[in-house]
Parts: C-alpha cells; structure tokens; sequence
C-alpha cells in the first residue's frame, strides 16, 4: 500500500532534476564507499534541498545528523554484475534514530518503509533491489539539534535458499530442496542439540543457546571450542515468534549473519537431514558434498 507523501514532498521529487543539474557533482560521497555520514546543517538555509549519496558496498551504515531536506541514497554492491534483480536490501534502523521518514522510491511513488519515531527494537527491514531505491525526508522539527536519522544496510543475494528463509520467512519449515542449498550457502552449518533458549520479549526475539559436537562450516567465530569432548557452544538468534523450545535430540542448524549476528535458517532434525542428503545423492541430485555424519 503506498503511503500519500508528506506536505512539501512532491515538489522535493519534482525539482530534484533540476537539483541535479545545479549540484553537479556536489553530492555527497562517502569516504570508503560504505560508509556515509553527514549534517544537514550543510543546507539549513536550503532547507528543500536534495543530497545523493552514493554508496557501493555489500554493507554499511548511514548516519545523517541534524537532517532537514531529504537524501537519496543510491546503494550499488561492490562486485560486477549483469543485473541487480536478485538482491535484497535490508536496513536496521539504529536505537535512537529520528528526525526523518525513510520511504522506497520508485519513478515518483513513495511507500513508507519506516516511520520516524518508530521504536520497533531490532527490527530489520526488507525489500528487493528492483523495488526502489531509499528516499529519506526529514521531518519538521523545533529543535534539530538532537536529531540523528541512522541505519545499518546489507545487500543480499536472495539467489540462495539460506537468504530467502532468513530473510522472507523465518518460521516456515523448509523443504528439503531448501535444507540441501542451505548446507551449501549458508555461514554456518553445525550439528548438535539446544541447551537453552531464552526469550528476550523487549526484542521480540529468542536466542538459542547450541552445544555443537560438529561443526561444517563457519565465517564468523559465532561457535567457540569448549573444554568438553571437542564441542562447540554458540548462541543464534530467531524471531520470538517462531516459539523456540529446548529439545531432545540433535538437529541441523544453519544460518547467515545478520548485522553482526547470527540468524537461524533451515533447522531440520539430523536424521531428517541424513535421509534427504542420502535421497538426493543417489539420484545425483545433491549441490554439493558434505559428510552427513
């Protein structure tokens, strides 16, 4: 559903071509590609102003202090490509941002992405590359001197089963199709059991505590050795609505990082994993090789 735009906002669209054409290369680069931070104190007696900003980076942050005007940000990956189509953008607000409403743009509609005030903890949100770029509009302020507009933003390759599940549909069981490319794609891939999970309700999230007797891949140090017969102990995050409980049993887990985090993606019993990777090579079928034992 689109959001009708702001008062003043229409003519910030309308006249941001013949902005373009008056700045120049006047706007705002970010010094390593990734990251940009900038004042709207630059303009405040230009306060309709339109700043770009060009990032080109898989992530990165953008911090924009006492913000008046609007930016657009215009995210590129940092790698060659054909065709952006199977990306997805994902932006995590900080914990106090404010000042301005973020919107995606798209040949001059707006659709609200995250209102400003909004104090929804952690939350993450998401949407693919060929849907629009970020138009954030500061929002009339007395005092814009306590005001920071600020997110953190991935690009992701939502080509892959692991990325899709986090991203999309974090609860939903997946298919064995599903499970098999997560074992090929995904940051982490572990065997082992839950010890604990506790529910963080401010959050709106659980965190699973693993103890892991194998451990198949990681890119980040989420699973540590322990003193215990070679396992592995790590904490993953998933949505408190997915209603996580302790269990018996060992199971699959994989996942991706997430903003520094590790989220949950396809968790199937291992005995379940075994019986699919097994199907799948004998017919030939499976996408990659992995000891299932």
């Amino acid at each position: 559903m689109l959001s009708a735009p702001a008062p003043g906002l229409l003519p910030l669209l309308l006249g941001l071509g013949l902005a373009l054409l008056c700045r120049g290369g006047a706007g705002q680069y970010s010094s390593d590609l990734c990251n940009w931070k900038g004042s709207g104190l630059t303009h405040e007696s230009h306060k309709k102003d339109v700043e770009q900003v060009y990032l080109r980076c898989s992530e990165g942050s953008i911090k924009w202090m006492y913000p008046t005007g609007a930016l657009i940000v215009n995210l590129r990956p940092n790698t060659l490509s054909a065709s952006y189509k199977h990306l997805t953008v994902c932006i995590k607000p900080f914990k106090d941002s404010a000042g301005a409403n973020i919107y995606l743009e798209k040949t001059g509609e707006l659709k609200l992405l995250v209102r400003d005030g909004d104090r929804s903890p952690n939350k993450v949100y998401c949407f693919g590359y060929d849907q629009g770029g970020l138009f954030i509009e500061a929002t009339p302020q007395q005092d814009i001197s306590r005001k920071i507009t600020g997110f953190q933003y991935e690009l992701i390759n939502k080509g892959t089963a692991s990325d899709l599940h986090t991203v999309s549909a974090p609860c939903r069981p997946c298919s064995d199709t599903e499970v098999l490319l997560a074992v090929c794609t995904s940051d982490f891939v572990v065997r082992g059991s839950i010890q604990d999970v506790t529910n963080e309700a401010e959050q709106q999230e659980s965190v699973i505590d693993i103890s892991a007797n194998k451990l198949y891949r990681q890119k980040s140090k989420v699973f540590q050795p322990t003193e215990e017969n070679g396992s592995w102990r790590g904490q993953i995050k998933t949505p408190l609505e997915c209603g996580v409980r302790p269990g018996d049993g060992d199971f699959l887990f994989t996942g991706r990082m997430q903003f520094g985090e590790a989220r949950l993606g396809c968790a199937p019993r291992f005995k379940d994993f075994q019986r699919m990777y097994k199907e799948a090579k004998d017919k030939g079928l499976n996408p990659c090789e992995i000891g299932p034992d």
